[in-house]
């Protein structure tokens, strides 16, 4: 028997190899995300604090948007925009939540768990946009300007929200699976969607810039804390041991 054959000390068997197609997920130490949260926070307050203020009034940046949008509307960049507006909402951003979970999770139950959490994350950020909407009631734009479809209050605006959330859980999902350079390509294309979609709501005159702005700092701060529901979500599992392989010519 060669040195390579024989038993480690000790008589215990040495660690399975590690999963090659999974990288260690190292997660975000809790100050740092206090206080990422706490300015994207205290951003938002602000953003909000000036609407109410104003009682919704906009601001001159913002009816300078509304004037430049509205004298843009041709084709085919008004349906461009209406496409990738339409992925903002509806079943597009719970099905980016479901692909989440499954990417995070390991096993069966695994799977299960990551995916009721980043579901459970999504929908708890569309019931606080909802309540926040009816809290301060900020008109849209005037309808005449309108190139899409738009219901209820402005503020903050709903697909900037939404995609941003459904954006960031999606990134939480491939940075538990993938490499951190793929991660990192993905987060970029993600952020770049969801930066789209707030942008197209500003382009179709159904929102004011403000309200894209605070549905972005309003999922920003969500994010950050929901990162705090990752053990929850995939809680590492004991240190998994096993038998060495067996090499060639071993007896």
């Amino acid at each position: 028997m060669t040195a390579s054959d024989q038993e480690p000390e000790g008589g215990r068997a040495p660690a399975t190899a590690p999963d090659p197609h999974r990288t260690p997920w190292r997660r975000p130490a809790t100050a740092p995300l206090l206080a990422f949260a706490a300015v994207c926070a205290a951003l938002f307050a602000a953003v909000a604090l000036t609407v109410s203020l104003r009682h919704g009034a906009p601001l001159a940046p913002e009816r300078a948007a509304l004037h430049w949008s509205a004298a843009h509307h041709g084709e085919p960049l008004r349906s461009l925009a209406r496409a990738l507006t339409a992925t903002g909402s509806g079943a597009v951003p719970y099905l980016l939540a479901v692909l989440a979970g499954l990417l995070a999770g390991r096993g069966t139950a695994g799977r299960l768990r990551a995916v009721i959490c980043a579901v459970a994350v999504l929908a708890v950020g569309q019931a606080i946009r909802y309540g926040l909407m009816e809290l301060f009631a900020r008109p849209r734009p005037p309808a005449e300007d309108w190139a899409a479809h738009a219901s209820g209050y402005a503020f903050p605006s709903g697909h900037a929200t939404t995609s941003a959330l459904a954006a960031g859980i999606l990134a939480w999902g491939i940075a538990r699976r993938t490499r951190p350079a793929v991660a990192r390509t993905w987060c970029a294309v993600l952020a770049l969607w969801a930066a789209g979609v707030g942008l197209t709501r500003v382009y179709l005159s159904v929102h004011w810039p403000g309200d894209v702005l605070a549905g972005w700092l309003l999922a920003a701060t969500l994010l950050a804390l929901a990162l705090f529901l990752d053990p929850f979500a995939c809680p590492a599992g004991p240190a998994r041991t096993g038998s060495a392989p067996t090499g060639k010519g071993a007896p």
